[in-house]
């Protein structure tokens, strides 16, 4: 996939709420800069993430990330790679060692602007993420990765809780439950 084609599938993204329909806007803006893929370009860059959940669609794979100190789904930068898809891929299968995704939409399942705090090699800035929805075996063995304190398969109906309320994500286990029927 390379830029043209995920603007284009940018465009056919129907956002699910206001938040969202705002990121498009400003995802369009962005794409317009030939760095857009690359982690130096500033104030912000594209990063992929997956949001994984098991068979039953009730549980949701997050990792406790290092740097940031909180529960997030597994993603990280494209550095350079315009496939987002396969960057999400590869992002998942860093960061929890698994190696069998399912992928159970084939379009952009959720985008999001959040802002990365300060690091003393690197200013605050933005990730423009764009997700995608895999499902995997929950039974298999996890492998914890440097970028990450713990690895835990957490049930949908405490995503509010562990993630102290993130809107996107509790954005994103809304979408599981509205488009498989999936209640806790």
């Amino acid at each position: 996939m390379d830029r043209k084609l995920f603007i284009r599938n940018l465009e056919d993204y129907n956002p699910s709420d206001e938040a969202e329909k705002l990121f498009k806007g400003q995802f369009r803006e962005l794409l317009n800069h030939p760095d857009a893929f690359q982690r130096f370009h500033l104030p912000g860059h594209l990063t992929a993430s997956a949001w994984i959940v098991d068979k039953s669609k009730t549980f949701v794979l997050l990792t406790h990330h290092a740097k940031l100190n909180k529960w997030l789904q597994p993603g990280g930068h494209t550095d350079g790679d315009e496939n987002l898809m396969a960057a999400a891929l590869r992002e998942a299968e860093e960061e929890t060692g698994l190696k069998t995704f399912t992928l159970l939409l084939p379009e952009i399942f959720d985008i999001d602007i959040h802002t990365i705090p300060a690091r003393k090699e690197f200013p605050e800035h933005l990730h423009f993420d764009v997700r995608y929805l895999l499902q995997t075996d929950r039974q298999k063995s996890l492998i914890l990765s440097e970028e990450s304190h713990a690895l835990a398969w957490i049930p949908s109906d405490a995503i509010q809780k562990i993630t102290d309320g993130n809107k996107s994500m509790i954005r994103m286990a809304n979408k599981v439950r509205s488009l498989f029927g999936t209640d806790q």
